[in-house]
């Protein structure tokens, strides 16, 4: 039987909300087991852009990652996000341990090509290194990732923290049972964005084809929706979308990704 491991992606509007922060702790660090936290910060890194003179450029959801941009976003998320979370994690009795995927070459990227779209120093994840973080996670340390990762060649890349969850949850299925959530400030996918109670129980691939035709998703909700699918195709058990209360099987209401 395989070891059972959760991976939980927060939002930055985590970091930006003391009281959704607070139940992120208390919640993620009363989970039995073995699991990892990745989050992003992209709120509070274009905060500092602008404060800066520097004007966040995002295409489809995704930054727009030039040299000044990437300092930023490497000061926010490895810096201020990561250690924020790492201290209240710690505070709560959860051994964390603040993550990128340079460090211990955890996760190895390349710079996203060129095609219609530049996005600048942007990565797509190509390698984990499963047995360093198999080893960490055995060690009773609790991986908390920020949003980047490394090529191997001394360059950090900014990388989607969806895109990075998924990318651990499908590279760990090989040898444990995987259960992927996707934790957010709403209580699940909405099928109108105006009324919080619209969430819609089970999205697969054949109903999300109809959602995207009919408009109910868009925007940011659509890569998340796609690395819930491509995580399940490579072997991940389950996958959620919902509010902080999934961590404590507490959730009134979520959305449930199947293939």
């Amino acid at each position: 039987m395989k070891q059972k491991v959760e991976i939980i992606k927060i939002g930055g509007a985590f970091l930006e909300d003391d009281k959704l922060l607070d139940m992120c702790y208390s919640a993620f660090s009363a989970m039995e087991g073995l699991k990892i936290l990745v989050h992003g910060g992209g709120q509070r890194a274009s905060k500092l852009s602008s404060d800066l003179g520097i004007t966040p450029q995002m295409v489809h959801g995704r930054r727009i990652t030039d040299i000044k941009s990437l300092e930023v976003v490497t000061m926010v998320y490895a810096g201020w996000a990561n250690k924020t979370l790492v201290a209240g994690l710690q505070g709560r009795g959860c051994n964390a341990l603040g993550l990128s995927g340079a460090d211990a070459n955890l996760i190895r990227a390349q710079k996203r090509p060129v095609t219609d779209i530049d996005y600048g120093l942007v990565g797509d994840v190509k390698q984990v290194n499963t047995d360093g973080l198999s080893t960490l996670l055995n060690a009773g340390f609790t991986p908390v990732f920020c949003a980047l990762t490394h090529d191997g060649n001394g360059q950090l890349l900014n990388t989607n923290a969806d895109s990075i969850a998924a990318e651990l949850a499908m590279a760990l299925s090989a040898t444990y049972e995987i259960k992927l959530i996707y934790c957010f400030e709403k209580q699940g996918v909405l099928r109108d964005v105006n009324d919080p109670e619209s969430v819609i129980p089970r999205i697969d691939t054949e109903n999300f084809k109809t959602l995207q035709k009919e408009g109910v998703i868009s925007a940011g909700m659509i890569p998340k929706l796609f690395n819930s699918f491509r995580a399940l195709q490579a072997g991940v058990d389950q996958v959620y979308i919902g509010p902080v209360s999934l961590l404590s099987g507490q959730a009134p209401k979520y959305t449930q990704i199947r293939l």
